[in-house]
């Protein structure tokens, strides 16, 4: 496998459509995924830490390592356990070697989302700046990949110092704070 077969599944032959299966659960395109699990396990064990020497290979890893566990671990705590080797990709990518601007604005949405899923401030901060610079790019209207989310996802992380809807997930205590947000906002945000 090769960082241009996790690109063409991810963007399905076509690199400048956004398309919606990325931000709703789909049984069928979450078994799709498992095809890739043996890459991220061995993205998860630095196996292909050369991928980001460029910034297909960068963009590829950062797939495995954080859209493609949420996939393939959905409602399971392994969904987040590659995050923070994600975050490090991205933030070499976007802040080292500048390889978002050799991508095209929605390939940049998987580069910045690393840091839109941190419960640090600062990556949300990080995110809402990256975002931000999408805004007037084709496509950046679509859920999941719009300033929008960024700053939804921003003023989750302000307000409870993490994302309650993983805490089932993660087997951590809700709060009543929390438990009032996620009835009124499911899904999180």
């Amino acid at each position: 496998m090769t960082p241009e077969s996790v690109l063409h599944f991810w963007f399905g032959g076509e690199p400048d459509r956004h398309r919606e299966i990325w931000f709703r659960t789909d049984p069928v395109f979450d078994a799709r995924c498992r095809h890739f699990g043996a890459m991220a396990d061995a993205a998860r064990s630095g196996a292909l830490a050369g991928w980001t020497a460029t910034a297909k290979g960068a963009l590829a890893l950062c797939l495995l390592l954080d859209q493609l566990p949420r996939n393939l671990y959905r409602g399971n705590a392994a969904a987040f356990d590659a995050d923070p080797q994600a975050r490090a990709v991205a933030r070499a990518a976007v802040l080292r070697h500048r390889h978002d601007l050799a991508l095209r604005p929605v390939e940049r949405i998987f580069l910045y989302l690393p840091f839109e899923h941190s419960e640090a401030m600062a990556d949300q901060d990080l995110s809402v700046t990256l975002f931000g610079g999408l805004r007037d790019a084709p496509g950046m209207a679509a859920p999941g990949g719009s300033i929008e989310y960024a700053w939804r996802h921003h003023a989750v992380i302000r307000r409870f110092g993490r994302f309650p809807h993983r805490n089932a997930v993660l087997g951590r205590e809700t709060t009543p704070a929390e438990r009032a947000w996620l009835a009124r906002f499911p899904l999180g945000f």
